[in-house]
Parts: structure tokens; C-alpha cells; sequence
């Protein structure tokens, strides 16, 4: 009975196709994940703390979703999961990883990313970056060798900007927090507001020092005074510190956007539709916790190599690369359309969530937002737009 259990819970076209296919030698793909880990700087609040296993979890859970499929093709996945400590030996560690595997799922800092891209070693590797939103790594930083699942950050500002303009909320006022990262963000949704015809009135740097776990409700509507009338507050604070302090304690009662309140996502625990209820309960199944972004990007990821694997029958990582590319690759991303790459970057072309803490708002690109080729591509770097030479003739 088991058998016939498992028989029954495969596709009947998917079954059909497999026993009428002639038989395969069985091939095993090698996959490692590897984390370069980050020291996280102090943040006024720790109720939201970064889970020990992110982006790992998403992972673990494509893997056992591919494995069903592969299993009765002969294709057997083993995955393992390397986790470098902040100052450690990356490099090291990455040419431990590439002699054992071609297909690296890569969670790490822009620059490291890069590190580990230019390594002799990994020339002829297929890697996923699965954690950095960076620009340049879609742009004049490029590599050949390089995809992206991860929503780069100009996709989700630009899928918020599109929501604000729909909305005819274009009158905007920005804050800025202190760090790299969120002057990093701010540039994006400056160029975000710019490209979408929305209005950034006023700009203030966050500079408070004191705990606004006790005086949010006095300092932030002070801080907030004099900005000038707008219809929406956008907030760069990408390592989540004080954004959850200004919302409900602006001067002017206006919703906030940007790193907190209404936000672009690759992910979101809101997400219900399209099957991505069936996700979710089998994410926080294997996690016990809600699916975020970096989850969904590994998940991504692998489930890509897994339908290239499946299509192709090959763990050549130029012949998987080619695939990928290609306009034959389609993936089912439980985001209401096929997800693809642009064969310009690597980038994984998606629909990108806007939510709030409870709900999807709006899931972008919204209509009325045209694009030439594939509505997708008025998310992040456009062809025109990425200065992107690596990927030579499929440009």
C-alpha cells in the first residue's frame, strides 16, 4: 500500500511521461550551501530576531521537493551546508565546497560574493547568490557565473513606487538611517521615485542615540514637524533598528513605506493565493517559523537547479547555465507566474509582494505598467539600463 500511496501523489501527466520514458542512468547532483556569516550591529529592539537557519531552511525544504521528483527519474540530490564564521577563511572554505560540488548556493555580503565568484576555482561553477540585493552584482559588477534569486533591491522599491503612483501618493518624505546599507536603500528609492514619477519632498537623517523603546510616542512626532505635507513616510532603515518606532508617532498621521510598513518583498508570510499556502505550511512544517525572503531566494535556487537537472538531464553547469537562460526555463514560483531569468544579469525575473504586517496590498508589476518584452522587466535593471558585459552574446 505504501507504494501505491506514492504512486498517487505524483502528477498522472508527470507519471504517464515518467513510465513511458526510456530508462536513464541515475545521476547525483552535489549542491553546497555556503553561509559567510555576518556579526548583526545592535538594533534598539531584538523582537524580531534573525533566524539561526535562514535562507538554509528555504533550502532544505526545495530539496526535499525536488527529491520527489528526481527519485523517479534517478536523480539523486545531496546538499551540503557550509558556514563560515564572521573573519573566517571564506575562500578557503569556498574552494573546499567548489572541489566537491559545481553548484554553490551563495549567502554572503556583496563583496564576498564577488570573492568567491573570481576564484580560479569557481570558473566553471554555477553559483546562486541568494542573499545580496546589491546593484553593481547585476551591473558593471557582474560575473559569468553569477545568478541571482534574490530580489534585487530595485525591484522591491520599484514595486512599492508603482503601488504609491496607483495610489496617487506621490507626495513623499524620506528618512535616512545611519548606516551603509540604509543610505544604500535610500539611493534606491530615490531612483525608484525618480523612475516612477514620485515626489521625495524632504529628506532627514535619523540621528537619534536615545532608547525610543520609552520615548518614540515624544521624540518621533518632534523629528517629524517640519517635514513638509506629504501623503507618504519612506523609511531606509535596512537593518531594522528604528523604523518600527516611526510609525504611529509621525507628526501628520501618514503611513510609512520602505524597510517597514508598506513594503516590496520577494516574500512574505501574507502571501495566500497561488498555491502559496501549500508553501508555507511546508516551510514552517520543517522550520517551525514563517518563510522571509532569503528562505524563498535558496528555495528558489534550488528548485531551479532542480528543473534544469530535470529537463536537461545533466549536471554540467555550462549545459544547466545555458537552460536556465534560455526561454524554454520556467519555473512554478507560487507567485501567480512562471518565474524566468534575464539573460542579460542572471536575475531572477518575479513578481515581487507589497505588503503590510497582515496582507498583500498589491503584487507588482501592477497593471498599467508596460514594458516592451516581459512586464516583470519594469522591476530593477532593465536591459537598457544594466551595464552588465558578462554574459557576452545573450545580451
Amino acid at each position: 500500500m505504501p507504494k501505491n500511496r506514492g504512486i498517487r501523489s505524483v502528477p498522472a501527466c508527470l507519471l504517464i511521461a515518467l513510465l513511458g520514458a526510456p530508462a536513464q542512468a541515475e545521476i547525483t547532483i552535489a549542491l553546497t550551501y555556503l553561509r559567510h556569516e555576518e556579526k548583526a550591529p545592535p538594533v534598539l529592539s531584538n523582537l524580531d530576531p534573525i533566524p539561526a537557519d535562514l535562507g538554509i531552511a528555504g533550502a532544505q525544504v526545495a530539496l526535499a521537493d525536488t527529491e520527489t521528483t528526481g527519485s523517479f527519474l534517478g536523480h539523486y540530490y545531496k546538499l551540503q551546508v557550509v558556514s563560515v564564521a564572521p573573519g573566517g577563511d571564506l575562500a578557503g572554505a569556498a574552494k573546499k565546497a567548489l572541489a566537491a560540488s559545481s553548484v554553490l548556493l551563495l549567502d554572503a555580503s556583496a563583496e564576498s560574493v564577488l570573492a568567491v565568484a573570481d576564484l580560479p576555482d569557481a570558473k566553471g561553477a554555477l553559483i546562486f547568490n541568494v542573499a545580496s540585493g546589491e546593484r553593481r552584482l547585476r551591473d558593471a559588477d557582474c560575473r559569468p557565473n553569477l545568478l541571482h534569486t534574490i530580489a534585487e533591491d530595485a525591484m522591491r522599491a520599484d514595486a512599492l513606487m508603482q503601488v504609491l503612483k496607483a495610489r496617487r501618493w506621490t507626495r513623499t518624505a524620506l528618512i535616512v538611517g545611519p548606516r551603509p546599507r540604509d543610505e544604500a536603500f535610500a539611493a534606491t528609492l530615490r531612483a525608484a521615485a525618480a523612475k516612477f514619477g514620485v515626489e521625495i519632498l524632504a529628506e532627514k537623517a535619523w540621528t537619534f542615540d536615545t532608547d525610543l523603546r520609552r520615548a518614540a510616542g515624544k521624540e518621533v512626532p518632534l523629528f517629524t514637524q517640519d517635514l513638509p505635507d506629504h501623503d507618504v513616510v519612506l523609511i531606509a532603515d535596512e537593518t531594522d533598528d528604528f523604523a518600527r518606532y516611526v510609525g504611529d508617532n509621525t507628526w501628520l498621521p501618514r503611513p510609512i513605506a520602505g524597510s517597514d510598513g508598506l513594503r516590496g518583498e520577494a516574500w512574505a508570510p501574507v502571501l495566500e493565493q497561488w498555491g502559496a499556502v501549500q508553501l508555507q505550511n511546508r516551510f514552517e512544517s520543517v522550520a517551525k517559523r514563517e518563510m522571509r525572503s532569503r528562505d524563498y531566494a535558496a528555495w528558489a535556487a534550488l528548485r531551479t537547479v532542480g528543473e534544469a537537472v530535470t529537463r536537461t538531464n545533466s549536471t554540467d553547469p555550462g549545459k544547466l547555465k545555458a537552460y536556465i537562460l534560455s526561454d524554454a526555463f520556467a519555473l512554478d514560483g507560487f507567485k501567480g507566474r512562471s518565474l524566468s531569468y534575464r539573460d542579460w544579469n542572471g536575475q531572477l525575473r518575479q513578481p515581487m509582494p507589497v505588503v503590510n504586517a497582515r496582507a498583500l496590498v498589491e503584487l507588482a508589476p501592477l497593471d498599467g505598467f508596460l514594458h516592451q518584452e516581459n512586464e516583470m522587466d519594469t522591476l530593477g535593471l532593465d536591459r537598457a539600463e544594466s551595464a552588465c558585459a558578462a554574459f557576452g552574446g545573450m545580451r
